[in-house]
């Protein structure tokens, strides 16, 4: 192997404790112990996504992904479940090594209290100042994500994220989200500066993901211009965008958000709780996809990236032709 992409990966890799500077994205139904585990194994760094998981479920997911793997692996927590200062106390009492706090901006309180278990925390920013803000309250490492992403989303592109962000703040460790698959790009955003990188579409449609057989062939009929945002319909009520598949199933979100937003306007729900609401429609509408196979009402998430995925491989094939990849762009 050359031992240059190793070398531009010291950074990223100190930081997770894997072989490889490159994450998993955290994935709800799809991101469980045997894929997280798989990933960790594979010399990746794997990520629990906790999703709507209440403390005793996490813990159960956490304990069965330990029997799998001796490895470093992170656990990803929405920062909007009212449950989070029990899910933090949860992956402090099972000595997890990392935590990934995503779906909004965490509290300086939050970031303590997860340091305070001894465990590493990795953040996501929409922007520069928020990136700066975040590390200035404690956060050991950053994900820039592009909108170009599956599931939860920003509004701004991998591209301008990396010319806002990460060209501005070569002192931290950053790793780059969204859009990312070939390993020339890989070798491209090391050299830039990045401490690693993070995928997901790729791996939710691997050999070793549990996703039923209809997911993953939907995934390799679609086109990058199949993997839609869903309509927002009323400013006032901000929803956190979800890139999937356009099938049925987004229609239906459309409906429910004009129910909620009815309900808001009327008093009748908390902004907070809205959201909330519209978050548990997605878990529900992605495990029927996931789990059942219901690839109409189910959610599709995934990002544009699926135009270059049209076959099912192994966590060790895809890692393989990455570093293949990487390393002819580096002799």
């Amino acid at each position: 192997m050359n031992e240059k992409i190793l070398k531009l990966m010291e950074r990223g890799t100190k930081i997770l404790g894997s072989k490889y500077a490159i994450m998993g994205g955290a994935m709800t139904w799809i991101s469980e112990s045997n894929l997280t585990s798989a990933l960790s194994n594979a010399g990746l760094f794997g990520v629990l996504a906790s999703g709507a998981m209440d403390g005793d479920l996490l813990k159960k997911e956490i304990v069965a992904t330990q029997s799998k793997t001796d490895k470093n692996f992170g656990v990803n927590i929405i920062t909007m479940n009212p449950k989070l200062n029990d899910l933090v106390d949860v992956c402090g009492e099972r000595k997890v090594s990392h935590v990934i706090l995503a779906g909004g901006i965490p509290e300086k309180s939050t970031i303590e209290k997860i340091h305070g278990y001894g465990i590493q925390v990795i953040a996501f920013a929409p922007s520069q100042v928020i990136a700066r803000r975040l590390f200035k309250q404690g956060i050991d490492a950053l994900v820039i994500e592009g909108s170009e992403a599956g599931g939860h989303v920003g509004p701004l592109s991998t591209m301008i994220l990396i010319q806002d962000i990460l060209l501005n703040m070569k002192e931290y460790p950053i790793f780059v989200a969204g859009g990312i698959l070939r390993g020339e790009m890989v070798a491209a955003l090391l050299k830039l500066g990045a401490a690693g990188c993070q995928l997901g579409t790729v791996f939710a449609c691997c050999k070793e993901s549990t996703a039923h057989e209809n997911f993953k062939k939907a995934y390799f009929r679609a086109s990058g211009r199949n993997a839609i945002l869903p309509v927002q319909l009323d400013k006032k009520f901000n929803i956190a965008p979800v890139r999937a598949l356009e099938n049925i199933g987004m229609d239906e979100f459309v409906q429910k958000q004009r129910e909620v937003l009815q309900k808001f306007e009327k008093g009748e729900v908390r902004a907070e709780n809205g959201r909330l609401s519209l978050e548990h429609f997605w878990a529900g509408s992605l495990r029927r996809a996931v789990q059942e196979g219901d690839t109409d009402r189910g959610s599709l998430m995934s990002g544009q990236i699926v135009e270059l995925i049209k076959e099912e491989r192994s966590i060790q094939e895809i890692i393989d032709q990455i570093l293949r990849e990487a390393e002819s762009v580096l002799d």
